[in-house]
């Protein structure tokens, strides 16, 4: 008995109806304000830095793509499922062998367009979000530790630590800075200048962490022994949470601070105010978590047996 190929059956209405239904709940979904942002975080606003609008369009763009493909591919399961289905009455086996070169060719080709395609866009924006050749207006050195952060003011001379939250679960709240969630008044705040072009100077003193503030769809690790950096011009005054991304020991939940986008005289301000509590100097890669009593952690990056950084271990 020689195969045959099964007769095909009749597309159904149902199923133009099923495609037409699902192009409708796309279209309008894409109406709204939070689809436009890919459900990303954000503000109806305005954008927090330079590079916010362009990651939310490369994530947009990517998702756009992989649901396109993703329906192609459902669209093509479906249709082969009802078409090519078993009769009632057909007892003809099916054709088990066919063979369709420029078919075989189109679906290896499709593919490597698809890829060359996403690898063009991403390279292109992400060689613009991670340029580092502009003239900053202000540098920061900032250093992640087991457990907070520390802040170098270059520019000023002064610095900031901080240590870690022991109680994550009772942050926020009251306590909050001007109700931004994830902030809280026991944290060490980055202060940035509205406006200006801002350098960040990534470093780790023990093991490997990263930097990341969600609101600027963006994060960076800080590796020992290496020093990466980022630019960015912070366009949205206001306080928002961040954190570290990379698990990094026991305490990693309270590896939290604040990040505060404020206008130049209220930055101007904080580094006086930092000035002021004796906060000079810098704090050096060398500190450890070794404490020895003291309050008092090192400003001039030297090599002192007795001395510790204070990041709320105590030990």
């Amino acid at each position: 008995m020689h195969p045959q190929t099964p007769t095909r059956a009749r597309r159904r209405p149902a199923l133009r109806g099923f495609v037409a239904s699902i192009a409708v709940a796309l279209l309008v979904a894409g109406c709204s304000e939070d689809a436009q942002r890919g459900y990303l975080p954000g503000y109806s606003d305005g954008p927090v830095t330079n590079h916010t609008d362009r990651i939310t369009s490369l994530w947009n763009g990517a998702w756009i793509a992989a649901l396109a493909v993703g329906l192609l591919t459902w669209g093509l399961i479906l249709w082969c499922v009802v078409a090519y289905r078993k009769r009632k009455n057909d007892r003809v086996l099916p054709i088990q062998t066919r063979y369709h070169v420029p078919l075989e060719m189109m679906y290896t080709a499709i593919p490597i367009v698809m890829v060359g395609v996403l690898f063009f866009f991403t390279q292109r924006d992400m060689t613009e979000i991670r340029a580092t050749d502009a003239e900053p207006d202000v540098t920061i050195q900032v250093i992640g530790k087991q457990w907070s952060w520390d802040f170098n003011y270059l520019d000023d001379g002064v610095y900031e630590t901080g240590r870690h939250a022991t109680d994550v679960g009772s942050l926020g709240g009251d306590t909050s800075l001007d109700g931004a969630l994830g902030t809280d008044e026991s944290l060490p705040t980055l202060y940035l200048p509205v406006g200006e072009q801002v350098e960040l100077v990534l470093d780790a003193r023990d093991v490997i962490h990263s930097f990341w503030v969600p609101a600027f769809l963006d994060k960076l690790d800080m590796i020992p022994g290496r020093t990466n950096v980022m630019q960015l011009v912070p366009e949205r005054v206001g306080y928002y949470a961040g954190k570290c991304a990379e698990l990094c020991g026991e305490h990693h939940s309270g590896m939290l601070f604040n990040l505060a986008i404020v206008p130049r005289a209220e930055y101007d301000a904080k580094m006086d105010e930092l000035r002021a509590a004796g906060q000079t100097g810098q704090l050096g890669l060398d500190l450890n978590r070794r404490y020895s009593g003291t309050d008092s952690p090192i400003q001039d990056g030297s090599n002192n047996e007795d001395a510790a950084i204070i990041d709320g271990t105590n030990e």
